[in-house]
């Protein structure tokens, strides 16, 4: 682990305007005690504040440590800020962050690249009543999960299961942009890896996701409860191995660095199929990432100083 200096000064930014707020406060109540327990001199600065940039010019931070999830912080933006004001992050860079948060354009990359990925129809807000809900499903194999294109932690989510419940579906995602993205259900176990480093990436041990309810929902992420992590994932050894390649490879593929996390579905073939990739996973007591660095001998402490040390590397 890279020896930083105890009198570093961190800018945690947090809260923001997203869909995930409430979350992304969570998340950054767990990592400015971490960063604090290092030693470290932590100014928060929630971004839904007015004039939150000067506060961010005015911190002389060292390192910006990001805990925004959602737009305005997962997706390229405030890492660009960044870039502007000359100060290093933790995290992916903007074009990583971009990508990984637009869910049609990363498979587009995925795909390129021969990554298993569900197929998927994008559907456009201004033609939502021309959808031939049928035909839709029936492209895509009967069953569909319909999301916003630019959300996280499940938000907008739904599990559609005949042509009759597709536009209230749309309509749902709808509320969080203009586009909406249809795909392909793959029935299986939901496994999820994280991966930390930048030039040499590092996959640390798989998640089995054991929600109670069909599918990990926004409850189902942040209360406690309402899932179950099992580490590592109850598949096979080959099929763990190879949940890490994709994560390790998606990573990369995307130009992550610092820390990223994928979700992937283990079908009953052994197949395994990434849903997407999470460039700013949450920190939050319930939190996978920390989970799976826990399984790995990195405490939540060691974790976010060394998440530090690779944006200052």
């Amino acid at each position: 682990m890279t020896i930083l200096p105890d009198r570093l000064r961190v800018a945690l930014l947090g809260g923001g305007s997203s869909a995930e707020r409430e979350v992304s406060l969570a998340s950054s109540a767990q990592v400015q005690k971490a960063l604090q327990a290092s030693g470290f001199t932590v100014v928060f600065i929630d971004t839904a504040d007015e004039g939150f940039i000067d506060a961010l010019q005015g911190a002389q931070a060292d390192v910006v440590f990001i805990c925004l999830h959602g737009r305005g912080g997962e997706d390229g933006t405030v890492q660009g800020l960044c870039e502007l004001l000359g100060l290093p992050y933790v995290g992916c860079g903007v074009l990583a962050s971009a990508l990984a948060m637009d869910k049609v354009m990363s498979k587009l990359v995925f795909t390129q690249a021969g990554i298993l990925t569900p197929d998927s129809i994008v559907v456009n807000q201004v033609d939502e009543d021309e959808v031939d809900c049928e035909a839709l499903l029936a492209e895509l194999g009967g069953k569909v999960v319909v999301k916003p294109v630019n959300e996280g932690s499940a938000i907008g989510v739904t599990i559609v299961r005949s042509p009759e419940e597709l536009p209230a579906a749309l309509a749902k995602a709808f509320c969080y942009g203009v586009q909406a993205v249809a795909e392909r259900f793959i029935a299986g176990i939901e496994v999820t890896v994280g991966v930390l480093g930048n030039d040499s990436p590092q996959a640390l041990p798989t998640i089995e996701i054991v929600p109670e309810r069909e599918f990990y929902d926004y409850d189902s992420k942040y209360v406690p409860g309402m899932s179950r992590h099992i580490i590592p994932a109850g598949v096979d050894d080959a099929v763990r191995k190879e949940c890490q390649r994709v994560a390790v490879a998606a990573h990369t593929l995307l130009g992550c660095r610092g820390m990223s996390r994928a979700d992937t579905i283990v079908a009953e073939d052994g197949s395994v199929w990434l849903l997407e990739v999470n460039t700013i996973p949450g920190m939050t007591s319930t939190s996978l990432l920390p989970d799976a660095a826990k399984a790995a001998g990195i405490g939540l402490e060691e974790l976010c100083h060394f998440l530090v040390g690779l944006a200052l590397g």
